[in-house]
Parts: structure tokens; sequence; C-alpha cells
């Protein structure tokens, strides 16, 4: 069966699988490639669109191949190929104001795309305010994303959210800038660092830098994605220093996504850790159960396949680590129904379907008191001096390792761990910080949290450490 025939079959399971406004917005326009040595080549619109699909609906498309008639070790890849379609995801130059209204286009050519807003990345429709499921772990982080939005650069500026991969912080900075979009003559550019890097090398290369600071200080509001990843960039860091003052002066927005607090990102400039903290710091925590429930229902909303309300809660009751893993837990037992309708989804079938991924979840869910007793035991200390107020260096110094590794290690907030010590949130983010930067010199040191961190069952490198 050659590429086209594959795919043409695997789009009948995804129709039968996806709801239509799914399928329009992301699968319609993929176009199938060739197959190489059980890789299936997909060509996709634009670097945005393959990110989204491989980081959505990669198991879903998998799962639908194998149903057409791939081998079980069918892989796919998705590379950027724009095509001349009408329907072709909106590239990252095209501006939105170009753009016809779509509530004046003709039904049949009414389609979902990528926002874009002249500068920067284009921004994921789907990621607006109305499609963010609100709980007790991201309710203050959603309140002030929404202050932001009806007054930019005047209500926390900057707005500076942290968190750990996967919970919502790219959501919610783009539903700013949605909402902002919403009013005319706005403008808007988001980018992630990564991007932001390799367009100020190749700036440099093509002596175009003036171009390259004109296209992110000319804007309303800059959303920066993954901050942390300046961390070492000694040259970005002092352009993107100038264009955040600019910015500021000019009272535009800057919101920026890390995976941790300014004070604890290793790296950066003093003055830019300074700077990200002028404004509001906030985090967004992993989900509890009833806002992981609400969102495997809404996101259920989105497929054609029912599952039983057990069966969701017990996706909420075993997948916690964040909220993309939950989605992939949904999107196996969506599809494992679709392609095989005469077998009920039992709990013990869905056991057996997200196995890998329940193993997984259990080996991350570590106590703090785990962490502890295992620092404890490798300096030769009482558990007590854990949380004591005593302070020579033989505590005070294993004391922050094992505030160190809660921190990497366990999907716990900062007040949680501090009150896990007895201690203030300040001193648990000085601690981090500390042992972040001697780890990075001290090779004695970097050894000893490296091999606790074995003997906690975890891979260090995984983890960063």
């Amino acid at each position: 069966m050659n590429a086209p025939e594959l795919w043409t079959k695997a789009c009948e399971h995804l129709k039968s699988v996806l709801n239509d406004d799914v399928y329009s917005r992301w699968i319609e326009n993929i176009k199938p490639s060739s197959i190489h040595e059980n890789r299936f080549i997909l060509h996709v619109d634009n670097d945005f669109c393959q990110t989204w699909l491989e980081n959505n609906y990669q198991d879903v498309i998998v799962e639908a191949l194998r149903a057409a008639g791939a081998p079980h070790d069918f892989s796919i890849r998705f590379d950027i190929q724009a095509c001349d379609s009408p329907n072709a995801a909106a590239s990252p130059r095209e501006s939105v104001a170009a753009k016809p209204d779509p509530k004046q286009l003709p039904a049949a050519k009414r389609r979902h795309k990528p926002v874009s807003n002249g500068n920067g990345s284009p921004l994921n429709s789907n990621f607006t305010f109305e499609n963010f499921v609100t709980g007790p772990s991201n309710s203050f982080a959603h309140a002030a994303a929404l202050g932001v939005s009806q007054s930019p650069g005047r209500a926390y500026n900057p707005l500076f959210i942290y968190g750990q991969t996967g919970i919502g912080k790219t959501h919610l900075m783009q539903a700013v800038g949605h909402r902002v979009l919403q009013s005319p003559g706005m403008s808007v550019s988001y980018v992630s660092t990564e991007t932001l890097l390799n367009e100020y090398i190749e700036s440099l290369a093509k002596q175009t830098t003036m171009n390259f600071r004109n296209k992110y200080r000319n804007t309303d509001v800059l959303l920066v994605d993954d901050i942390q990843f300046l961390a070492g960039k000694e040259r970005l860091q002092e352009e993107f220093f100038h264009t955040f003052n600019v910015l500021y002066d000019a009272r535009k927005q800057i919101i920026m996504t890390s995976d941790l607090p300014p004070r604890e990102l290793s790296g950066l400039e003093p003055r830019l850790v300074s700077r990200f903290e002028w404004g509001l710091v906030t985090e967004i925590e992993s989900p509890d159960f009833e806002t992981r429930l609400a969102i495997l229902r809404y996101k259920q909303t989105l497929t054609k396949v029912g599952l039983r309300d057990d069966v969701l809660t017990f996706i909420a009751d075993n997948i916690k680590s964040n909220v993309r893993s939950l989605e992939g837990a949904l999107t196996r037992a969506v599809s494992f129904s679709s392609l095989n309708p005469q077998m009920p989804m039992t709990l013990e079938v869905l056991r057996n379907l997200l196995k890998d991924q329940l193993n997984d979840e259990r080996q991350k869910d570590l106590s703090f008191d785990d962490i502890q007793r295992m620092v404890a035991d490798y300096f030769d200390l009482r558990l007590t001096d854990m949380s004591s107020k005593r302070r020579p260096r033989s505590v005070a110094a294993p004391r922050q390792i094992a505030m160190f590794l809660c921190r990497k290690l366990t999907r716990s907030s900062l007040p949680e761990i501090a009150n896990s010590f007895g201690k203030t949130h300040a001193t648990v983010i000085h601690a981090c910080k500390t042992i972040q930067d001697r780890i990075q010199v001290e090779e004695e040191l970097r050894s000893s949290v490296r091999e606790i961190t074995r003997k906690l069952g975890r891979d260090p490198l995984a983890f960063q450490i």
C-alpha cells in the first residue's frame, strides 16, 4: 500500500474519532509524502502545526495508520512543506488585518486556523480563555492573565508565569494574545526563546539586527515562551534587556513563561532577573483531581467517542503529572474504543491500555519524606536535622540539597516544600538557587546530588541535574 492510499484509509478512521472541527483544523491539510523503513513522512504547513501535531495528535494518528493496515512498529514524522491549498494554515508572516471576516465566507470555505498577528509565530486558535479549564492550581494565574488582557501594559507588567511542562502556561499566555487582538489596532507578538535565539543568530549573520529589534519592539504585547533558555546566552540576554526596557518604558505588555521562578533561574544576568520580578510572578501548579476530571470531560466533547464517567475518573485519579499526559491518556482510550467498538472499555481494559503510562506516573510519586530520609542517610544525619533550626554547614548544605531535590523531583509548590521543612518560601528559593549554581561549578557536589537522585530511583539527566 502506498502513502496516499494508506493516508486515505487512516483519515477515514480519524474522521470517526475526532469531531469535525478538530479534523478540519488539524488533520485535513496534512499531506502524505512517503514511507521509508516503516516511517511515514507527512507534510504540514509550518513549524507551529508540526509542534502542535507532535504534542497533541501523534498517538491518535499512529493508531489510525495501524487501523488502516500499517505494521505495529510503524512511526510517523512531520516535515514542513507549505502547500498551496486554500485551506492551508496561516503562515507566520500573514497579517490578521488582511484576512476577510470568516463569517462573510461561504460555509464550505471556513476553516479554523492558527491566528497570525504579523510578527512572530502564529497563536494557536485553541488557546483561548474560553477553552481554559480553571481550578485551584491555576485560578490565580488565570485571573492575572485575564486582568492583563483587559489592561495590557498597566496591570501586572511584566507577567511571569512559571510551572512544570505541560500544565497550561503557553495556553494562558496565548489566551491573553487572542483577547488583546479583539481590540482594533492592537498588535501581539508571540515567540519561543528558541526561535528568538535562531532569529537573532540569523540577524547577526545577515547584518539585519535592526530589523530583528524592530520586529519585537514595535508591538503592543510581547509573549515569550520558555524564557529559561536565555540562560548562558550573554549576547541575546543583552539584546533582550534593551528590548524589555523599550517596551516597558512605552507601557507595552510583556508576558513570559518559564519552568522556574526568576530567582531560581541560573545563568541569567541579575538585572534581567530583577526586571522579571517588577510585575507579577505567578505559578501554575499541577491540577488537582477535580480539575483533571473537568479537563477530561471538556476534551471528550471534542471527540465522537463517549467514555463512561468511571473511565474518566480512573484516568483523572491516576494521571497526575500534567495536562499533556492527561490528554495523551484520553487519546489512547478514545482511539482504542473507536478501533474496537465491540469491546467495552472496562477499567481492566483501561489499566492494560495505559500500563506503561501508569508505571511512569507511579515512579514520579516521591514524597518529601522519601527525599529527606535519603539525603539524611547519605550525609549521616538525623531526619529531624532536615527541619531543625540548626545552621552548621554540615547540616545546612544537605538541607539545601533536600529542598533542591524536592523542587526538582516532585510536583509540589514552593509553599508546600517550605512547610515540609518548617521554613519560609524565600528560604526554599534561596536553597534551590544556591545548589543549582554550585552544581554547575563543583564536581564533587554535582556527583553527590546525582548519586542521591539515582538512589531515589530517578535519572538525574532526565531532571537536568
